[in-house]
């Protein structure tokens, strides 16, 4: 057998054994079930409260939201599920100090306006409680620096909830990575290419056609979302590509982002928009968007590779999130479901099909739970996300994803709008592990519990 052969049979035999080493992890269970409070529960918050109701272990004993409608929504489905009525807060916008308070609470649940996370994350940090925040985890730089601050003085964990590091593919790459399959890592290109201008304008009551109403008159996310492209210029959004591409290069762990540059187009996507479906007499089609249609970030590491980061929310384009995975061995393209690996694709400098490398190379993770993931979001990932917040309270350790990839990953939007501002010159990314990160051991994707 020639080294092709052989390179192509280990490859698409079974999954490697040995490269995911076990964490000691602690396996005393707490006395009772994970005890939850919820604060937002709009549409995203409701997903975590429906996956939170599939898990017998998990009590849900307040939630808090200042929208009266996805309070009865979400009182409802916990009714219909046979738990029993939360308390529940809403009594203004400051209200969720008051259910951070409680004492029959292991863990808080944030899903709620990004310039509400910081605040909302550190009141719970304070309260002593494992706080799980929605991405992205913060807007500004001193607010990812609070969280590591509030986290190195409280001890109390924070998890963001990066639910594309767990989609099944992403996990795949990352143990084929780790098992050596690409050789030694060089690049990684990633972002968010997304077309959501359904989202940041609508009629004022749903989603559904093309309305072109945001702010005060807007429907769900548009009621805030919309402001950002107003004021900023940058990739407001990084950490659905970035986070499963930090996991890749060890960022954190081994490896560390050092500096960025980033660039913007010129704006037209949303005033577009809003004449196409408005007229060019609406009101808002008055409204100078700043935010540049595709944002493009370039990052470099310490180790040497660098990543392409994409930002497109404003055009009309199918959804991606542009993975590729690049070694000194071989490539994974996300878009076209493609693979090469030298010495083992059969044809030299053409890719073939990257599904039968994914299957034969699926994560434990997967390979355990996929059955339990099939009522699940996002293709089944939400499941694993809130099983990682879950189970980290559970065996009271740090959470997969922490609060120093929380601040990094997060940071990207901040740092991106700096670089453009100076004319896209290099900007420093800081070290929010405070040169931890030489030493600090992986924690995400590790073995088969969470």
């Amino acid at each position: 057998m020639d080294r092709r052969d052989f390179l192509q049979k280990t490859a698409l035999a079974a999954p490697v054994a040995g490269i995911i080493p076990s964490l000691n992890l602690k396996k005393e269970k707490p006395a009772g079930n994970v005890r939850l409070g919820f604060i937002g529960v709009g549409l995203r918050g409701r997903n975590h409260v429906e996956q939170a109701l599939f898990r017998p272990d998990v009590e849900i004993n307040a939630i808090c939201d200042i929208d009266p409608q996805a309070v009865n929504i979400t009182l409802d489905k916990i009714k219909k599920a046979g738990r029993k009525a939360p308390a529940v807060y809403s009594k203004g916008e400051e209200d969720f100090m008051n259910l951070v308070k409680r004492d029959d609470l292991d863990g808080v649940l944030i899903a709620t306006p990004w310039q509400w996370h910081v605040p909302m994350a550190l009141a719970s940090m304070n309260a002593g409680k494992y706080t799980a925040v929605e991405v992205s985890a913060t807007v500004t730089l001193q607010e990812s620096w609070d969280l590591v601050n509030t986290f190195e003085k409280t001890g109390s964990h924070c998890m963001i909830l990066e639910n594309v590091c767990y989609r099944r593919d992403v996990m795949a790459i990352l143990k084929m990575i780790r098992a050596g399959m690409f050789g030694e890592m060089t690049y990684a290109h990633c972002g968010y290419q997304h077309d959501l201008r359904g989202i940041k304008f609508n009629t004022g009551k749903s989603n559904e056609g093309h309305g072109v109403e945001f702010g005060t008159k807007g429907f769900s996310e548009a009621k805030w979302r919309t402001q950002h492209s107003v004021d900023r210029n940058g990739d407001l959004y990084p950490t659905h590509g970035l986070g499963p591409v930090a996991h890749w290069l060890d960022i954190n762990r081994g490896n560390c982002f050092t500096h960025l540059t980033s660039m913007a187009t010129k704006s037209r996507g949303l005033h577009k928009y809003v004449v196409d479906h408005g007229g060019k007499d609406h009101p808002n089609a008055k409204v100078n968007f700043k935010l540049g249609d595709i944002v493009t970030t370039m990052i470099q590491c310490y180790n040497g590779e660098n990543i392409v980061l994409i930002h497109d929310t404003n055009s009309p384009r199918p959804y991606s999130l542009a993975f590729r995975a690049q070694g000194t061995e071989g490539i994974w393209m996300n878009d076209g479901h493609t693979i090469y690996l030298e010495g083992v694709s059969p044809k030299e400098h053409i890719g073939e099909p990257d599904k039968p490398y994914l299957d034969k190379n699926d994560h434990p993770l997967w390979a355990k739970y996929a059955k339990e993931a099939e009522n699940a979001g996002h293709g089944g990932i939400d499941y694993f996300v809130l099983r990682g917040f879950v189970e980290a309270i559970k065996r009271k350790t740090a959470p997969p994803i922490d609060v120093y990839d929380a601040a990094v990953w997060s940071a990207i939007s901040p740092l991106s709008e700096l670089s453009i501002a100076r004319g896209s010159s290099p900007v420093e990314i800081p070290d929010f592990t405070r040169g931890k990160w030489r030493t600090n051991q992986r924690i995400f994707g590790q073995n088969d519990e969470y």
